[in-house]
């Protein structure tokens, strides 16, 4: 009887991390998953992160919105949304940690499935990490080697490293959607009109907007 396997997805995490080492997110998160999973018997995998306010980012709001909708055509794979709020001005992730984390302890307690993986490189999930093994389940940790706490990497049962290896053939048409938007434009004033080729220093007078 083959193992049953949980994925517990520390959204946030794992886009910064893709961001800083492959400057792209269009990862096929059902490829993704069955990578991690092998041969094994996947139970459900588990997103996490905050859903962006629509009057704060208009523009965030809309492109999450398109990669959340992605997310929910992969089979076997559920969204848990947390929120922001504004900390001096500044917004804040609210709850996700714990979501994740009483999401693993919880799917351990009822007997939902003998491994758990842990996408993440937080060490605020040492001690629930902990528990869970002391439950009798096994925790395997996908990392990032820059993005990792080496106490959290020293409690797995197995590890998973993300590095450019691991990506090969996991990547959506070669496209990044998510990365980058077209560049925008900004028009500035000109102080003459002229038929004349511009100036080298005039030719800078047209400045990428980028994200």
């Amino acid at each position: 009887m083959n193992d049953r396997v949980a994925i517990f997805i520390d959204g946030s995490n794992l886009y910064h991390s893709l961001k800083n080492n492959f400057k792209r997110f269009d990862l096929n998160f059902g490829e993704f998953t069955k990578k991690l999973c092998g041969s094994r018997q996947l139970v459900r995998t588990y997103y996490y992160n905050v859903l962006q306010e629509s009057n704060q980012r208009s523009e965030g709001s809309r492109e999450q919105q398109e990669f959340l909708e992605t997310l929910r055509k992969t089979p076997y794979l559920e969204l848990r949304l947390g929120t922001t709020k504004l900390s001096q001005g500044i917004p804040v992730e609210r709850g996700i940690d714990v979501m994740l984390a009483t999401d693993l302890l919880y799917f351990a307690a009822n007997n939902t499935y003998d491994i758990g993986i842990l996408v993440s490189g937080d060490s605020d999930f040492n001690y629930t990490v902990q528990v869970v093994k002391n439950m009798g389940k096994h925790v395997e940790i996908a990392y990032f080697e820059n993005a990792a706490s080496r106490d959290l990497i020293n409690l797995a049962d197995f590890l998973h490293q993300l590095d450019s290896k691991f990506f090969t053939s996991l990547w959506t048409t070669g496209q990044r959607k998510y990365l980058r938007r077209k560049p925008r434009y900004r028009r500035q004033a000109t102080v003459a009109i002229s038929n004349a080729p511009a100036a080298p220093e005039e030719q800078g007078n047209l400045q990428q907007d980028l994200p």
